[in-house]
């Protein structure tokens, strides 16, 4: 246990947390290696070296920084959000399939980003404005409609936020059919989720909002494990519960739409990376910085998948992670039916 001067900041120290985290690290940079040295035109690990200290030659440099590290860094943060959002709302909700995918903040962050789109034809940023605020809203609908004599339970969450999540698709899919072909087109690449087109202009608002979200959904999520065990034994604890609750909504929500904004809807990254550092590390609690390590790594693997599974086509990341997290969601759902039935 670390304790500040006057005990004003503690931090837990965990060896097996720091194992695993270090693990993953670890594996990241390998990841991050062979997506900046491989492809139709490999360059060194030295020429990369070269290129990211001003030193390499102008064609390396513009392999390596104008087109493969964006989209490396992209999926770093982008991996990185997901894994966070989908940790605060597992560890709000009780249940491991409350992550923004799941319970449909991400669809409505994709069906504001699809209007502005289609129908008012806005640029990067006007597009990132409007998934923010769709999920938001969708968020606060969400969390109303699950209140219940001033209590959120966790299946009602997740319940009224797959009903609202399918019903926004309904209103996507109803914007695609009165839009004209070339928007159509434009507009479902995006939404299965791609970072093909992704360079510095995107990377950099998305830094930013991460720098902003993440130092406040680490430091609030510190009363997630308290809360876990009940509204009333964290109000006993002195947790302010619904006001802990609302913050961790709106930064979760946030994140997710964040990402969403920067590359469209990736499916399943938030939903896998808390569980698998869950299983990873065996620990209770909500893991925000594992899980976050944990999602940069599982989306930049993927994207590196993506890239190299057919030589000749760059698929979309959200192909690979909707094919590797399917299977996924197929195994917890039997594990959860076969733990509920012991």
């Amino acid at each position: 246990m670390f304790r500040s001067r006057h005990d004003a900041i503690s931090v837990r120290w965990q060896p097996r947390t720091l194992i695993v985290c270090g693990g993953i690290g670890v594996a990241v940079v390998i990841i991050a290696a062979l997506s900046l040295t491989t492809g139709d035109y490999p360059v060194s690990l030295g020429g990369v070296i070269n290129s990211l200290v001003g030193r390499g030659s102008g064609a390396e440099s513009f392999i390596v920084i104008t087109l493969r590290l964006p989209r490396l860094v992209a999926a770093l943060l982008i991996g990185a959000a997901l894994g966070m959002s989908g940790s605060v709302f597992q560890s709000l909700s009780r249940n491991p399939l409350g992550s923004p995918d799941i319970v449909g903040f991400t669809s409505g962050a994709a069906s504001a980003a699809v209007l502005e789109i289609l129908v008012f034809h806005g640029g990067q940023f006007a597009i990132a404005v409007a998934a923010i605020i769709g999920g938001l809203i969708t968020a606060m609908l969400v969390y109303l409609l699950s209140l219940r004599r001033g209590r959120i339970a966790g299946y009602r969450l997740i319940l009224v936020g797959i009903g609202i999540g399918a019903m926004l698709a309904s209103v996507t899919s109803y914007l695609l059919t009165r839009a004209s072909l070339y928007d159509a087109l434009n507009a479902q690449v995006w939404l299965i989720g791609s970072l093909n087109a992704v360079g510095w202009n995107v990377v950099t608002p998305l830094a930013v909002t991460l720098i902003i979200l993440t130092p406040i959904t680490v430091y609030v999520g510190r009363a997630l494990s308290w809360m876990e065990l009940g509204d009333d034994a964290a109000k006993g604890l002195g947790v302010p519960v619904e006001r802990t609750r609302l913050v961790l909504i709106i930064t979760g929500t946030a994140l997710a739409a964040a990402a969403t904004a920067a590359a469209g809807p990736i499916g399943f990254v938030a939903l896998a990376s808390p569980q698998l550092c869950r299983r990873l590390i065996r620990t209770s609690g909500p893991l925000i910085t594992p899980a976050a390590v944990m999602g940069a790594f599982l989306l930049s693997a993927s994207d590196f998948g993506a890239q190299r599974v057919i030589p000749s086509t760059a698929l979309p990341v959200g192909v690979m992670t909707g094919v590797i997290g399917g299977g996924y969601l197929c195994w917890l759902l039997a594990h959860e039916l076969r733990a509920g039935r012991s």
